[in-house]
Formats: structure tokens, C-alpha cells, sequence
């Protein structure tokens, strides 16, 4: 059964989010476990609850739970990671069976 990764970041420099190489990093590493985004987009509206406005939005699908798991879980992925480090405040939601 498929899955879901689902993300907000709320990003406190953009110019040097997108120039510190994490967003192409992680799409490779991504496409090279089997995933594929289904949106990216910023500037979320928050309609109810306490969520960042603004925050940018991704989501990406999974053929199933361990798929997404061996993707984040990666050492690749923990490797991107720290390129984005302090840039964005950054939730993950693992949605599926």
C-alpha cells in the first residue's frame, strides 16, 4: 500500500535555502528510493489549527511505509539534511499503511 511524506518547512532565509543545495540533493536521493513528489509548493494557508503560514509544502509518494523509511532513515538523506540545517523549521508526517 502506497505512502505519503509529508512536510512543512517554514523557511527563514529562502535565497539561502535554495542556494545551500539541499532541494536538489534531496531529489535525487528521493527518485533513487522509489519516490515521487507529488506537489512543492510555498506559501501554505493555514484554514484551521496552528500550522505555519507561509510554510512551504511537499509531498512526496512512496510505493509503501518501508520504502519511505529507507529514504529518510538513509545515510545520503542524513546527509542532505545537515545542508539545511538552521535555514527552516521542518515537520514530517509518515502517512500511510
Amino acid at each position: 500500500m502506497a505512502a505519503w511524506l509529508v512536510i512543512t518547512a517554514k523557511i527563514r532565509d529562502r535565497d539561502a535555502f535554495m542556494a545551500c543545495g539541499y532541494s536538489q540533493k534531496a531529489a535525487a536521493i528521493l527518485e533513487a528510493h522509489g519516490g515521487r513528489y507529488v506537489i512543492r509548493a510555498p506559501g501554505a494557508a493555514v484554514l484551521e489549527g496552528s500550522g505555519p503560514a507561509g510554510a512551504s509544502v511537499v509531498v512526496s509518494e512512496w510505493p509503501n511505509r518501508e520504502a519511505a523509511l529507507s529514504f529518510y532513515n538513509s545515510p545520503d538523506y542524513a546527509e542532505a539534511k545537515r545542508l539545511r540545517e538552521g535555514l527552516a523549521d521542518i515537520d514530517i508526517l509518515l502517512v500511510g499503511a
